[in-house]
């Protein structure tokens, strides 16, 4: 700890903690352990009085920092960060940080690593105990990443610091302690996801009510993911255009009206690990979009209508909606459309090789017609 940090320290009335923190500074009768859940309501009630919070090295990184300073104004507050967990690792191994990929997995599905992954990628991992690198470890290896190195780094920066490397395929590590953190680099060819829309069918959960990989790559770049905007996904079948935005950086929410789809989206869901970034919505269109939350893109895949579009013009000025549409009535009901607000219409016809007899011929899919229109930005008479 910094002379600063010792001193805000020293003068504290009460500090809070976790168990290990507590008893490291030698809190005794001041020290306040967080509650389970963590809930930061115990520090905000001694407002006014002096009061230190011991957190992670680095205290706005997947610490209580973040949390606190929502809520505490700029004068009531001082930080004094130490060193982080991702340094400490990074200094051991030699690694640049700046080209290494830092996650907090410690409350966080470790599905979310999917979309992370690369030839020869180098991350750091922070985990939730001991228990966490068996099922890193196996996961990687079922993910056909069993080749992946790991280093296995408990207690970083204290004396009682150990660090063990071993492959995820072979990993049997055993008495490792809570305070774990683990360091990867992925082998340089292996199942690794396109970083490109239009990702293989077969890597979704789907029941064939899925928008193919040609369509949605011509789809998503209609769409035009952006970081951290969110997309309607409506009619969202297996929910591959939202599993799709989410992997470019935005948050999704899939609306689909079939109870028995809703298993495949919840799936894809945790099979990506975009259960903070995707939601699944079950109702009926367009009464299920009434209460959620403004979306900045809208794609209708089923379930487009003449009312569902009343409700869509509804949406603030500059919202992108996209639709896709096989049927003859639909495509009737966007031209129409199209003629009044604008927009751009797409008809996409794909063809696929396929075996005709002891030879091949072209199998053509249904065609698709694509209506792609900014809302607002155009109303004609």
């Amino acid at each position: 700890m910094t002379p600063a940090s010792r001193a805000a320290l020293v003068a504290a009335e009460v500090i809070f903690g976790g168990p290990r923190h507590l008893a490291l500074v030698d809190a005794g009768l001041r020290g306040q352990p967080w509650p389970q859940p963590f809930d930061i309501a115990p520090v905000l009630a001694l407002r006014g009085r002096r009061v230190a919070v011991l957190s992670s090295g680095d205290p706005f990184w997947h610490g209580a920092g973040g949390s606190l300073t929502q809520v505490l104004s700029a004068g009531e507050w001082q930080a004094f960060p130490g060193t982080s967990v991702f340094s400490l690792a990074a200094a051991y191994l030699g690694w640049r940080l700046e080209a290494v990929t830092c996650l907090g997995l410690h409350a966080a599905p470790i599905s979310g690593l999917r979309g992370q992954l690369h030839p020869s990628a180098r991350l750091i991992v922070t985990l939730r105990d001991g228990a966490a690198v068996a099922e890193l470890a196996g996961w990687l290896t079922a993910a056909g990443h069993g080749a992946a190195q790991i280093w296995v780094m408990e207690a970083l920066g204290g004396p009682r610091a150990r660090i063990r490397q071993t492959s995820a395929a072979s990993c049997d590590l055993a008495d490792i302690g809570p305070l774990v953190v683990a360091a990867l680099h992925m082998p340089a060819q292996g199942p690794y996801l396109p970083n490109t829309a239009g990702r293989p069918d077969a890597i979704f959960a789907h029941d064939g009510q899925i928008t193919k990989s040609p369509v949605r790559a011509v789809t998503l770049a209609a769409l035009a993911p952006r970081q951290n905007a969110l997309l309607w996904d409506l009619g969202a079948g297996s929910g591959s255009i939202s599993v799709e935005w989410c992997l470019a950086g935005g948050r999704a929410i899939a609306v689909e009206a079939r109870a028995d789809r809703m298993a495949n989206i919840l799936s894809n869901i945790n099979n990506f690990g975009l259960a903070g970034r995707m939601r699944a919505v079950h109702g009926a269109l367009p009464e299920a979009i009434s209460d959620l939350e403004p979306p900045d893109a809208v794609f209708v895949g089923g379930g487009f209508s003449a009312a569902l579009m009343g409700r869509l013009t509804t949406l603030p000025k500059g919202t992108r909606l996209v639709v896709n549409t096989v049927t003859l009535e639909t495509e009737s009901l966007v031209s129409a459309l199209q003629t009044r607000h604008g927009g751009s219409l797409l008809r996409m016809d794909f063809a696929q090789a396929e075996p005709l007899g002891s030879l091949r011929g072209w199998q053509a899919a249904r065609p698709v017609v694509q209506w792609s229109v900014i809302l607002g930005s155009v109303v004609l008479g």
